[in-house]
């Protein structure tokens, strides 16, 4: 079995959703960096190196990992945010001691967040509704005295892709209190249903992309559009295996 892929300088574990209580006490930064996001690694070198420097790297894209399969026949896990989160979720239930800190992109997004962890049972968590980052400023002090403060088991990072890595690994650096910071960006959204309805189903034959396109074409659609840069960056590449 093949325990990870090195492609461009990034190291993506391969795991599988049975060891999820092996690994979820791990404590540093977890990125699930969707297909669009992969895309831009070449573009975004801050965005290239939170996803380098994380502690695990997840095979979050569906077309990623058929890239992989059809160009190079490397065949690997898929494990995305969704299936992490449903995983997160059950282990929240029944560990209801652990504390959770939610940074939020929004007023509306925090108030949903809340709820459902709240119907989890968690009952220690904090919500913190996300200013609008600068690109080259991720600095938020404000954040960080908060987390000092509470001393949270998990740290989710609901913001967007692309930017939810680069601010994991700004709090990372300077957190002193060891915590596990989780990059999985908009999936929260797929349970308080906030965003398109995405279920097991959708999930495991890589159908998130169609339920989102049809849910929201203005935005999904260019994000797809410019994902197809993966293809030849791919085909390109050479991969390094760990069996």
């Amino acid at each position: 079995m093949i325990k990870s892929i090195t492609f461009k300088k990034i190291k993506f574990c391969n795991l599988k959703a049975k060891n999820f209580n092996k690994f979820i006490n791990k404590k540093g930064l977890f990125v699930f960096p969707a297909g669009p996001a992969l895309a831009s690694i070449d573009d975004s070198n801050r965005y290239f190196e939170s996803i380098k420097k994380a502690d695990l790297v997840f095979f979050d894209s569906g077309f990623f990992v058929l890239l992989l399969k059809v160009f190079k026949n490397i065949k690997v896990n898929k494990f995305s945010g969704y299936k992490f989160l449903k995983l997160f979720f059950d282990y929240l239930r029944t560990n209801k001691k652990k504390s959770v800190f939610s940074i939020d992109p929004n007023p509306k997004f925090s108030f949903s967040n809340k709820i459902l962890l709240k119907s989890l049972g968690v009952k220690k968590f904090r919500n913190y509704i996300a200013p609008k980052y600068k690109i080259n400023n991720f600095s938020d002090k404000k954040l960080l005295g908060q987390i000092k403060k509470f001393k949270p088991d998990f740290v989710l990072t609901n913001i967007g892709g692309g930017r939810q890595e680069i601010l994991g690994l700004y709090l990372r650096k300077n957190l002193k209190v060891k915590t596990t910071i989780l990059c999985t960006g908009a999936a929260i959204s797929f349970f308080t249903k906030d965003q398109a309805p995405i279920n097991n189903f959708v999930d495991q034959y890589y159908l998130g992309w169609f339920v989102r396109l049809i849910f929201n074409p203005l935005v999904f659609l260019k994000r797809y559009l410019y994902s197809l840069r993966l293809i030849p960056m791919v085909i390109l590449s050479q991969i390094k295996i760990i069996k």
